[in-house]
């Protein structure tokens, strides 16, 4: 066993340890600058490890507070990661309605450039082309008679109509008059998947570029819109005749709850919001008096 002496001395000799480390930290240097020619002390200065210390964490305070001021009063900050001005989120917002309007325009103008070089090159059938005096007869023909539908086509309607009617698994259509409506198209891109009743899955799926435009399908009044954790951002719309449209996964809503939207107007952009999405695209649902419709059958994607 240790006697007292010992542990006297062990004690001490600690604590002229610690005595020694921090006279060491405070031992001054001293830092002189000598003319070669005349060894004359030209500068001289005293300097230790706590000063060097000390210098060193009051610049990299003054850093930090530098760094701070620039981030919070200059445009900087719109660089860091996650933070995004609401300026700047406006200006993104429509320089992407610009550009898909763009495209939209320039593949009218492809389309209509190939249509004058297919009639220069003469690959349009004659036949296929109406003159001005068939368009002009198209003109004098009574509305009636242009939309009476011929015998052939009533035959194939009841015969459909009589197969669809014992039909469980098919979506009853509750107002007749829904198919006289224009729909026009929620999004341009390519059907991912289809309308199936089975698997409760009421929609389809388009999948399209991301921050494309979302278009209303129809006039209507914004029922809801926010953000939800399975389907991201969601913003539903009521239309005349009962008819409610749903457009899930968008990247961004446009549209607050109760305003007035126009058929083809933007209502948000795609994005690839909520859980268990694969890529970008939107989700379509069409809804007439709480039943859901096959989209498929109204619009042309």
């Amino acid at each position: 066993m240790c006697t007292f002496a010992q542990l006297y001395l062990l004690r001490m000799a600690k604590k002229r340890k610690r005595k020694y480390w921090w006279r060491n930290f405070k031992f001054k240097y001293k830092l002189t600058i000598i003319n070669e020619n005349t060894l004359e002390e030209v500068f001289s200065l005293y300097v230790s490890k706590l000063n060097g210390f000390s210098v060193l964490f009051s610049v990299l305070l003054l850093l930090f507070f530098v760094t701070s001021l620039l981030m919070v009063y200059t445009p900087l900050r719109n660089y860091l990661p996650g933070y995004m001005s609401n300026e700047l989120r406006s200006t993104i917002v429509a320089n992407a309605l610009r550009v898909d309007s763009l495209e939209l325009i320039a593949e009218q103008q492809h389309r209509y450039v190939t249509n004058i070089q297919d009639l220069l090159a003469g690959r349009v059938v004659l036949d296929s082309v109406n003159t001005m005096t068939d368009i002009d007869s198209l003109r004098e023909m009574p509305i009636d008679m242009l939309e009476d539908a011929s015998e052939r086509e009533m035959q194939f309607r009841m015969q459909y109509e009589e197969e669809e009617r014992y039909n469980l698994t098919g979506v009853r259509l509750g107002n007749p008059d829904i198919a006289s409506l224009n729909f026009h198209r929620p999004t341009r891109g390519i059907l991912s998947s289809v309308f199936d009743v089975e698997k409760q899955h009421y929609g389809v799926d388009i999948a399209a570029t991301p921050n494309s435009s979302v278009l209303a399908t129809l006039d209507g009044t914004v029922l809801w819109c926010g953000y939800t954790m399975d389907a991201g951002y969601v913003i539903t719309l009521q239309h005349k005749k009962g008819l409610v449209s749903v457009y899930k996964h968008c990247g961004t809503l446009l549209k607050e709850q109760g305003q007035s939207v126009r058929a083809g107007e933007a209502i948000g952009l795609v994005g690839k919001k909520g859980v268990h999405i694969a890529g970008p695209h939107l989700h379509f649902e069409l809804w007439n008096n709480g039943e859901a419709l096959n989209p498929e059958k109204y619009i042309v994607f």
